[in-house]
């Protein structure tokens, strides 16, 4: 082995978190959404564990194709929908469901001539104002489309702004009943938070993502108290141990000085492998499963933590940046970011391992 970092992916924790998910959304379709190579996990790597969801949800029609390829038959949603007329072809001939949200799009289906028609989710803008039709759009564009040849079934979806805050659920839901109101297709509404909230937010199809890969959607309520587990655990180990005397500095710029002698060691996991350069001192680490802190400022191969905690330390102790017995989201707190970027980040020179389940070797 050389450089001694490496992301270890535990895919009985992913289908763990999806039953949780299932329990939380009874008597709905879940979609899990794997946008972005499944939220930085791997997608291909991460597909056996997401057998019981009823379909996936993603932005990239290359990765929509590759799964078809590997002969994924379920439902798999493009959340963005199409953005040309000849994706349209495409699309359809790997049955693809799409969503709409502009104009430009409903022109481009009337448009069309397919060889399959599609299944269509139009986008309501609730209040997040990124994309979606406004409220009194909605049943003059489903009339639209309706009467399309190119479609050949709607649904009815949005995206929660404010899910995760106690006051964010009822002007968006509110907007959404209005928009949809007399329609009779089903709806689709809630992301994690909403999942999670599932008995305020309801709908038919539910579009779990950060939960399914142990993070928290809330900013006051842990993944542990979800009923989530951690799927990427970032493996480390202690690449030297040093002592410092009182006054003196470790790293670029100084920034963290010994106010006492004590040791330090030096992890092999820095910015170029995803780890945030803006993280700061006490940022925690575990270090042979002892909490410490960071100790000066992340560099592009190495970072460095207080081992006052941890006299056992030497070179070669095990390291666990984030995941079992460190939420991503703890460092992601300190980093004053979110866990998204932290999995979504990690760098391609840092190699990936995979638990096993069963009997199937699930290391891709």
């Amino acid at each position: 082995m050389s450089r001694p970092l490496f992301a270890q992916i535990n895919l009985a924790a992913l289908a763990a978190n999806l039953a949780r998910a299932r329990e939380y959304a009874q008597g709905t379709q879940v979609l899990a959404v794997v946008k972005a190579d499944a939220y930085g996990h791997g997608l291909m790597r991460v597909l056996p564990a997401l057998e019981q969801a009823d379909g996936l949800a993603l932005l990239e029609l290359d990765a929509a194709v590759a799964l078809r390829e590997r002969h994924y038959t379920r439902r798999i949603l493009l959340l963005e929908g199409f953005f040309e007329d000849r994706e349209l072809a495409e699309i359809a001939q790997r049955r693809l469901a799409i969503v709409v949200h502009h104009l430009d799009q409903v022109a481009m289906l009337e448009r069309a001539a397919l060889t399959r028609p599609l299944e269509v989710f139009v986008k309501v803008n609730t209040g997040m104002n990124r994309l979606g039709f406004a409220i009194g759009e909605i049943a003059g564009i489903c009339e639209r489309l309706s009467q399309c040849a190119s479609v050949a079934a709607l649904r009815l979806m949005t995206h929660l702004a404010r899910a995760e805050d106690d006051d964010g659920l009822k002007e968006p839901l509110d907007a959404f009943e209005s928009a949809c109101s007399g329609l009779p297709y089903p709806r689709s509404i809630a992301n994690s938070a909403g999942v999670v909230r599932y008995a305020e937010v309801g709908g038919d199809i539910v579009r779990p993502g950060i939960m399914l890969y142990g993070a928290t959607p809330f900013p006051y309520e842990s993944a542990q108290a979800l009923g989530l587990q951690p799927v990427m655990t970032l493996r480390s180990q202690l690449i030297e141990v040093r002592e410092l005397k009182a006054n003196e500095s470790v790293g670029y710029g100084a920034t963290y000085t010994a106010a006492r002698p004590h040791r330090i060691g030096v992890i092999a996991c820095g910015y170029a492998d995803g780890y945030p350069r803006i993280a700061p001192n006490g940022t925690p680490v575990l270090v042979c499963g002892t909490k410490v802190r960071m100790a000066g400022r992340v560099s592009m191969d190495m970072l460095s933590v207080d081992l006052t905690d941890v006299p056992d330390a030497r070179i070669g102790s095990p390291v666990v940046l984030w995941g079992e017995g460190l939420p991503v989201d703890d460092v992601a707190n300190a980093a004053s970011t979110v866990g998204y970027e932290l999995l979504c980040a990690v760098a391609p020179r840092v190699p990936f391992v995979t638990t096993r389940v069963g009997a199937l070797d699930l290391e891709l």
